[in-house]
């Protein structure tokens, strides 16, 4: 039931002000009630003293002077406090956050309205009371038409731009400082950030290493790079970089987990013989009953053919499409790499290097596919899949859901900062002349074209975890965490998101009539995947079940899939050797040839390694102001039902947690990149 205001009626209304730095204000806050029959004139929320300061719960009286009828919306209205003159015109925008307000009329039930927005200068703002509404549910027309221009007023605020062609549309705005308050680091944030890349450079440029265009002098001299931060993982990848169980497990567990498949039938292009890999698989089998038995796997990094590269400090730079065949020893033995294949056409000079090669020779080609595994991974596993399309899930969100829309409530948190971290990636990350061009294999020539080619072949399965583990042929390999660790998140999430439209969507038929939901979707399909309809991409959705999988696809790539793809860049990288971003030497043609001095001649240069570590330890690292998968401090959901649904989810996560702690005390390197408890909610670093 909605509240009456009747007849010179006194209202409580209590009002909550953000925790967060700055969240408090001078200005003067004012309310006005609408009803069914009109709205009040504007009431000043007032106090003696100083109102809305940050963290504060404040209450106040007001009396309407005549009857408004039921409630249906609060007008907040925000002005500069009068100061005198000259000061007036220079004082600056005041924000605000208000996280609620609390309506409480004459022996009525209290109405919660949540806000949580910041509130910048003078103007007015439409808030509805919290229960979750989709569109075919609002029937007065006030309500409708409230709708309609929250959605043309953040369609104005955040536009599209092609930033390249055949990539995922973004955001059109040019730097980070101009963005809205409300998509914005907060002030911690934003300060931590900075102090936390400002100290790395400081060091590194210390002990002279930004500036040093040439080669390392030797392994021992990148320890140098090492010490300058490190992790237990990082420590566990310099002590077992070289091992092949090692080099083998990263495709499982590694900061690229998501290439490796079952191989039923060996690649024409990788003509690899029995001869060849007899001395790993044994006496008794050979190569075509281990495909017969599925215990071989490959990882092809084909998409990298013929793809441009870089120039650095002068010096052209290189790259090469490897395959690489992998073995999975009986009785949950380790994984071992069989065969390497550097480039996607065999012949005399595309040797196949095995690890009964010389030690310089197969340690060389091994590291060549993690130069494989960087490219791939940066440009398209974490730029493309996770920040580019979850920026698009971001703007479409805002830009079609509007806040009292139930998938807004439910989506809103895992949108948090997406728009900062890519607009400001944007600047300093993948502009011309910045990290990716000055000191990437590639540059942004080469990612580019990488992105535009995986555009092509993009398809849905791919984004949805069960189906990619079923298509890839993985769901048994042992050992695998990041598939363990994935499937029980998502089947986590998959659950809350099924209560979630249980509770909003009764029927089909109700999904299919949600004109806003079907235009968030059709702006997805259209902005974010071009409008590719081979991509399996629905442009539409027709059932509950259709609209349950594409939100939990939605929520596990902005928060679970990002953390496993990019919490462990730094532990993966700052021991260079283990994953070059650029090769200097052409890949080899023959066996034989490789030296120590060869190998560290095909590394990266010192200033391009450092200027990579930074990026990827600032990358790596939430700088503060986190929120943990499932952490919703901001109260969308107003009505018991859904709050009972997040209570449940928070503790699946829990327990989720709990098991990968426990497991993890049993693993000589520990994978917690998929533990709730370190992921966070939204695509945020």
């Amino acid at each position: 039931m909605q509240a009456r205001a009747g007849t010179m009626a006194k209202f409580r209304i209590r009002v909550s002000t953000g925790k967060a730095c700055g969240a408090g204000t001078w200005d003067k806050v004012s309310v006005c009630i609408v009803g069914m029959r009109g709205e009040s004139p504007l009431l000043p929320l007032d106090h003696l003293g100083k109102e809305f300061t940050a963290g504060a719960e404040e209450d106040f009286e007001v009396t309407l002077p005549h009857d408004v009828g039921p409630v249906l919306l609060l007008r907040v209205h925000k002005a500069p406090l009068a100061l005198p003159r000259p000061l007036g015109p220079l004082a600056p925008d005041d924000a605000w956050f208000c996280r609620w307000f609390q309506l409480e009329p004459p022996g009525g039930v209290p109405l919660r309205f949540p806000c949580y927005q910041w509130l910048e200068g003078a103007g007015d703002l439409l808030l509805r009371e919290g229960a979750a509404k989709v569109s075919w549910a609002d029937h007065h027309p006030i309500l409708r038409r409230q709708r309609q221009e929250e959605l043309q007023s953040r369609q104005r605020m955040y536009g599209w731009k092609t930033y390249s062609p055949g990539w995922p549309h973004c955001l059109d705005q040019a730097t980070a400082k101009d963005l809205d308050l409300n998509v914005k680091y907060s002030v911690v944030k934003n300060t931590k950030f900075y102090m936390k890349g400002s100290s790395a450079f400081a060091e590194l440029k210390i002990k002279g290493l930004l500036d040093r265009t040439g080669l390392w002098r030797s392994l021992r001299e990148m320890r140098r790079m090492f010490n300058f931060r490190k992790s237990p993982a990082a420590e566990y990848v310099f002590e077992h970089w070289q091992d092949d169980t090692f080099f083998a497990s990263q495709f499982l567990n590694g900061f690229n987990p998501v290439l490796i498949q079952r191989c039923r039938s060996l690649p024409k292009n990788f003509p690899v013989t029995d001869d060849m890999v007899a001395p790993i698989l044994g006496p008794g089998t050979s190569l075509q009953a281990e495909l017969e038995k599925g215990s071989l796997f490959l990882v092809d990094h084909g998409i990298l053919s013929g793809v441009r590269t870089n120039v650095i400090n002068g010096k052209p730079q290189f790259s090469a499409a490897p395959m690489t065949l992998l073995y999975q020893s009986p009785g949950n033995g380790p994984l071992l790499p069989l065969a390497i294949q550097l480039t996607q056409t065999p012949g005399p000079n595309n040797p196949i290097f095995l690890p009964t090669d010389d030690k310089w020779d197969w340690l060389l080609a091994k590291t060549w596919v993690r130069n494989a595994e960087f490219s791939v991974h940066e440009a398209l596993t974490h730029l493309l899949h996770a920040h580019l399309l979850p920026e698009v899930f971001t703007l479409a969100t805002l830009r079609q859901l509007p806040s009292c829309h139930p998938l807004f409530k439910l989506l809103i948190p895992h949108t948090r900062y997406t728009l900062h971290i890519n607009t400001l990636a944007r600047e300093l990350l993948i502009a011309p002349g910045q990290v990716v061009d000055r000191s990437t294999g590639l540059g942004i020539g080469g990612f580019s074209e990488l992105i535009q080619r995986n555009m092509e072949q993009l398809s849905y399965s791919v984004l949805c975890l069960p189906e990619d583990i079923r298509a890839r042929g993985v769901e048994d390999i042992p050992n695998y965490y990041y598939r363990d660790d994935g499937m029980q998140i998502w089947g986590a999430v998959e659950r809350f998101v099924s209560e979630i439209v249980g509770i909003y969507y009764p029927s089909d038929a109700s999904v299919r009539d949600d004109q806003e939901l079907q235009a968030w979707v059709r702006e997805i399909f259209s902005r974010g995947f071009l409008d590719r309809e081979s991509s399996g991409v629905p442009s539409s959705l027709d059932t509950q079940e259709a609209l349950v999988r594409y939100v939990t696809m939605v929520i596990f790539t902005c928060s679970a899939q990002h953390s496993a793809v990019s919490a462990g860049q730094f532990d993966s990288s700052v021991w260079m050797p283990n994953l070059p971003p650029t090769m200097q030497l052409p890949p080899p043609t023959s066996k034989g040839q490789a030296q120590p001095e060869g190998f560290i001649a095909t590394l990266p240069p010192v200033n391009a390694t450092c200027d990579i570590i930074i990026a990827l330890w600032l990358l790596s690292r939430e700088p503060g102001d986190q929120r943990p998968l499932g952490t919703y401090p901001d109260e969308h959901f107003t009505e018991e039902a859904p709050q009972r649904s997040i209570a449940a989810f928070q503790n699946h996560l829990t327990q989720i947690s709990r098991d990968i702690k426990e497991r993890n005390q049993k693993l000589a390197l520990p994978y917690h990149y998929l533990d709730p408890s370190l992921i966070e909610n939204s695509v945020s670093i």
